[in-house]
């Protein structure tokens, strides 16, 4: 058979007008999530089922994410370190659902020569020759579980709530917060900057922080000031691939991920 110049012609312009369908259709999901997950979550998309169909997910304070997606940005699920930010999204958008897929804790990453424990923890942060970092609120929920801290320390102590407030310097998980060493993560960077003795943080986070930098320990929080960050996750789009997704997180394989990067997983027997 005799293929003509008009028939490849015909055959390349139906292939041309087909490209946009088939790349919409093999468009991956778009994910963003707390910057508290990136472990966890990088290894859950690469577990998950359907990887390959999975972008790299954008990483952040949430409170920062949000705002990125009431802009516009394309997003098809997103895992806060709080419930509030996607309870935002929730109310603009009917038929959606909030889900908390799991939880962590407070703790106080010291340099060792503080000597701080739990018993001691509120007089040494109230020290004034002690600096304090914490993250931004507002911008990001490890602020606020910050402030909340603060608020609980006012029973302990009269004036506590002020002067932690004032001293507290918020280094990072602001919307232009960026590492104080290039090249190594934000509350690596404090310590390795020496510009506090002292953040408070995810407790899940401490041991990656303490394998970069020596001469750190990670402190519980007392009960008396203990705050229970909630994680909350919310679908933003009708792709069955997104929904797909949040029942892996919150599946038994999804929560042992969570589980082994130090989070306290909600759905585990």
């Amino acid at each position: 058979m005799t293929v003509t110049t008009r028939q490849i012609t015909t055959t390349l312009l139906a292939i041309f007008i087909m490209m946009p369908l088939r790349f919409a259709l093999a468009e991956p999901l778009h994910i963003f999530a707390a910057g508290s997950l990136t472990a966890a979550f990088t290894e859950m998309v690469r577990a998950f089922p359907a990887a390959g169909d999975v972008a790299q997910p954008v990483f952040g304070p949430s409170g920062v994410l949000r705002g990125r997606i009431e802009r516009g940005e394309k997003v098809d699920l997103f895992a806060s370190a709080d419930m509030d930010q996607p309870r935002r999204l929730a109310r603009a958008r009917a038929g959606s659902f909030v889900v908390m897929f799991t939880r962590n804790r407070l703790c106080a990453l010291a340099k060792t020569s503080l000597g701080l424990t739990p018993a001691n923890l509120l007089d040494k942060l109230l020290d004034p020759s002690v600096r304090l970092a914490t993250s931004t609120p507002g911008a990001d929920p490890g602020g606020d579980y910050a402030w909340a801290v603060f608020a609980r320390a006012e029973a302990e102590h009269g004036g506590a709530q002020a002067i932690l407030q004032r001293k507290a310097m918020q280094l990072v998980g602001g919307p232009n917060s960026k590492p104080l060493v290039p090249g190594r993560g934000a509350v690596q960077g404090i310590f390795l900057a020496n510009r506090a003795d002292v953040v408070l943080g995810y407790c899940s986070s401490g041991q990656a922080v303490m394998r970069e930098v020596p001469g750190l320990t990670n402190v519980a929080l007392p009960p008396s000031l203990t705050v229970g960050p909630a994680y909350g996750l919310i679908v933003l789009s009708d792709r069955a691939l997104a929904a797909r997704f949040g029942l892996f997180v919150l599946s038994e394989k999804g929560q042992a991920i969570l589980r082994k990067y130090g989070f306290d997983p909600v759905g585990l027997p």
